[in-house]
């Protein structure tokens, strides 16, 4: 296991990342973000809480998307759903989508899919912790990224919550 962020680490670009947000989005009251479920939650938790302290009076609307059903390889490999919470609606909205790790862009392409059932946004950014830039199997590309990396097809990157570091394993 090789050591790609430590918790500071990971911490200044939570901070980074939600500065970005609202610098791009504010105010806020038209956009929602959305974890990916199940690896985007600590992430996207993480981020909007950060989101929240630096806008105290703005409401933050933040939901969980399960996007289990809407993978392509739902059929050939062993899924347990998540919960899905988008409490209000997304139609007109800019909606963020928010995610660990950007690899081959299937989980992404699911959850556009996925999305699709909750309404017709006004825009879809994608902003995620690790870009894995060169492994990409579809033209999807994110519009927020903490951390790009160039790593080796069979390695995997993986958020410890207990420590709050990211590895590459």
């Amino acid at each position: 296991m090789q050591l790609l962020l430590t918790a500071p680490q990971l911490q200044l670009i939570i901070k980074r990342l939600a500065q970005e947000l609202i610098e791009n989005d504010e105010p806020l009251a038209n956009t929602i973000f959305i974890g990916l479920q199940p690896r985007g939650i600590y992430i996207s938790e993480k981020i909007v809480e950060q989101v929240q302290l630096l806008c105290p009076t703005q409401p933050i609307q933040y939901g969980v998307l399960d996007i289990t059903f809407y993978r392509d390889d739902v059929r050939t490999a062993i899924h347990m759903p998540n919960t899905t919470n988008i409490p209000f609606n997304i139609e007109g909205k800019k909606v963020i989508l928010i995610d660990d790790v950007l690899y081959t862009g299937r989980t992404i392409r699911a959850a556009l899919d996925a999305l699709q059932d909750f309404g017709r946004p006004q825009k879809v950014a994608l902003c995620v912790l690790v870009n894995r830039r060169f492994d990409r199997e579809l033209p999807i590309q994110p519009d927020y990224c903490g951390k790009v990396i160039d790593g080796a097809f069979e390695q995997k990157v993986k958020v410890v919550k207990e420590t709050g570091e990211v590895v590459i394993y």
